[in-house]
């Protein structure tokens, strides 16, 4: 099957497929049609920009049909408003309730990164969930462990001595994002998809944080490699702790200001 097919009937020879290719690999044949060579075919990123910006559904990318794509609304598809509350509106929630996550709510989170950004579309993310309060203290414990050995965080390592986790914050789920390490950017499409499933958290009423101790220790401390276990050239790009939060805040707390420079 041809990389991408032309249903000619529908095609309105408007070129805006070949403007909106990343790569200006497809052209125009004699008689106006979009064509994409088989020399370029491996130039393909696989982004899907010509399959969804097609007005005429006329274009088939890699045998998956306009009918089988999701459309989109013609207007904005969240009020300004909207967006605004919920970039002001999140926190890292440090305190969470006993309840575990429903196992179906994570996985809708992690489907939703799916469409995170990747550089040249290569979705190398991976994840890895501790699920668990048990399994999430196993992380914690280890953690600590590093931290008396290599002597930094005392005061983390004295609260965890008295019962106190200040590492995991006692939260029920760990989300741990990892690709392999010789990618094209993996530590930033890693980056990108943690935060965008950080961002749909606070739309199911959930709270998360990310768990800058754990990532420290996972990339330096063997006994949490042994128990992330992850695939050979892996490495972990961050880690999110996950629950329901045992507070409801009530007021945006302020930022400081936004440092612009505009250059003309």
């Amino acid at each position: 099957m041809d990389h991408i097919v032309i249903d000619r009937e529908l095609c309105a020879r408007d070129g805006i497929c070949m403007a909106e290719c990343p790569a200006r690999i497809i052209q125009e044949d004699p008689e106006g049609y979009p064509l994409l060579a088989a020399e370029d075919v491996a130039r393909c990123i696989s982004c899907g920009h010509c399959l969804a910006v097609c007005p005429h559904a006329a274009l088939t990318l890699e045998g998956v049909t306009p009918a089988e794509c999701p459309p989109l609304g013609n207007g904005p598809a969240l009020a300004t408003e909207t967006v605004t509350a919920l970039a002001t509106g999140r926190r890292s929630v440090r305190s969470f309730r006993r309840e575990p996550v429903p196992r179906d709510a994570i996985e809708r989170l992690i489907d939703l990164a799916r469409w995170a950004p990747s550089a040249r579309n290569g979705q190398p993310v991976h994840w890895t969930v501790l699920d668990g309060r048990e399994k999430v203290r196993e992380a914690a414990a280890l953690v600590a462990d590093w931290f008396r050995a290599v002597g930094v965080y005392p005061e983390l390592v004295a609260a965890w001595e008295e019962g106190e986790d200040r590492i995991l914050r006692g939260a029920p789920h760990l989300l741990v994002v990892h690709a392999a390490a010789e990618g094209f950017r993996p530590a930033a499409d890693c980056v990108i998809a943690l935060t965008t499933l950080e961002l749909a958290v606070h739309g199911l009423g959930l709270g998360a944080c990310w768990a800058g101790y754990f990532m420290a220790a996972a990339g330096a401390y063997d006994p949490v490699k042994e128990l992330l276990d992850l695939p050979d050239g892996h490495q972990t790009y961050g880690a999110l702790m996950l629950g329901v939060p045992r507070y409801r805040y009530q007021r945006v707390p302020p930022r400081t200001a936004a440092r612009v420079t505009w250059r003309a």
